[in-house]
This record gives C-alpha cells, sequence and structure tokens, in this order.
C-alpha cells in the first residue's frame, strides 16, 4: 500500500477513528497530515474511493471511521515492525489444550492431503489434530502469521467432494517436530489446529486446559 495513505490512517486511529466516528474537517486532519486543507481532502477521497474508510455528512461537519479493510492494512504495517524489532524467525505462542469437533482427523486423513504433508512438511501426520486455544495476549501474534507464506498445501477433489487449499506453519512443540495447519481462506480463530507425527496427547501426556506453548518458525 502507498505510504501515504497508510500515514492518513494512522493518524485518523490516533484521533480514535478505529473504534468509532471521529468528527474532523479536512483542516483538521491536513494539520497533523502537515498538508494543506485541499490536499487532506484529496486524500479523504482517495481512502474512501480505495474502501479504507467510510464517511457520516453530518449536518455540520464531516465524521469518518476506518473500515476493516483501513485496520487490516494497519494491522500488516504494525507486524512488519513487530517482525523488525521483536521477533527473530518464530513466534512463540502461548495457550492451553483444547476439545475439538472430532473433524480434523477426518481433513488429515485425506491422501490428498497426506502426501504432501510428507512432501513439505517431512513427516506423516497422525490422524487427528491438538486444539489448542490461544492465549488472549497472543492473539495479535496470528496476525503475524498472515504476513509469512507457510507451505501451501493444494485442494483437491476426492469422490465428489471439494477440500479446499491449507496453509501450514512448520512448528514445533517441546522440540517435536509439527505444523499448525489452518484453511487459507480462515480468518485465524483464536482456536489453531496442530499436526504431529505423534499423538500429541499421549506423547506429551495432556489434557483439556494444560497450559502449552507452540514455537512456530516464519
Amino acid at each position: 500500500m502507498d505510504d501515504k495513505y497508510t500515514s492518513a490512517l494512522k493518524r485518523i486511529a490516533l484521533l480514535g477513528g478505529m473504534e468509532d466516528y471521529i468528527a474532523v474537517s479536512s483542516r483538521e486532519l491536513g494539520d497533523t497530515l502537515e498538508m494543506s486543507q485541499q490536499s487532506a481532502s484529496k486524500r479523504i477521497l482517495e481512502l474512501l474511493d480505495e474502501k479504507l474508510i467510510v464517511r457520516d455528512l453530518g449536518a455540520r461537519r464531516q465524521r469518518i471511521k476506518l473500515t476493516q479493510n483501513g485496520i487490516d492494512e494497519l494491522k500488516r504495517e504494525y507486524n512488519e515492525y513487530r517482525r523488525i524489532f521483536e521477533l527473530t524467525d518464530h513466534v512463540t505462542l502461548r495457550g492451553h489444550v483444547a476439545s475439538g469437533m472430532g473433524e480434523g482427523g477426518y481433513y488429515i486423513s485425506q491422501p490428498g492431503y497426506i502426501e504432501q504433508f510428507q512432501d513439505k512438511l517431512g513427516f506423516r501426520p497422525f490422524e487427528g489434530t491438538l486444539n489448542i486455544a490461544v492465549n488472549k495476549e497472543d492473539t495479535g501474534k496470528l496476525e503475524v502469521l498472515r504476513g509469512t507464506a507457510g507451505q501451501l498445501i493444494t485442494g483437491f477433489e476426492s469422490e465428489g467432494r471439494t477440500f479446499g487449499n491449507v496453509v501450514a506453519y512448520k512448528a514445533k512443540i517441546k522440540n517435536i517436530d509439527c505444523a499448525i495447519v489452518v484453511p487459507e481462506r480462515s480468518h485465524y480463530a483464536d482456536v489453531i489446529e496442530v499436526v504431529c507425527q505423534y499423538h500429541l496427547r499421549r506423547t506429551l501426556s495432556l489434557s483439556d486446559r494444560d497450559p502449552i506453548e507452540v514455537r512456530v518458525n516464519i
């Protein structure tokens, strides 16, 4: 994204425009961006065209607010800085073991996925996943993963059913090789699924609510 848009979004967010509409004139926004009123007015129109903000033209003055697209752009910017100043080649996710719906094993056991897991991750996964509810303070790190490529596990069709693309991120739990697997179009809920060649619950003697850490390569 053009830096001029990112700069404007940051200023609007700092004025409170991420949580709610803020009343701000073109002149006021121009002052914060160190530009003329005319240039600020043009910038607002550009942000509207890019669907990064929404505007409410009230009787007295305009009100603007970041859209989810605008917030996502700021998150991307934020995560890039985090990777520069805070992160190295990995991110650690902390959470606790959670019960799943039992669907993970069905999908993981599909031959179309298994062959790719062996090729790209280096192991044949146990037919089941370990579900981890990520701690609230670490959910922001899931956005960092979105900015990394991961290993694409290509979708396929089998017996008239379509299985979508999956992105896998190599990881370790207590030095055991594993991977986080996420449907390509997922928005990363706070529960992640982990695949491994071992039955992790048995191997690590895990029960629901047990604390756990996952070190993920990025």
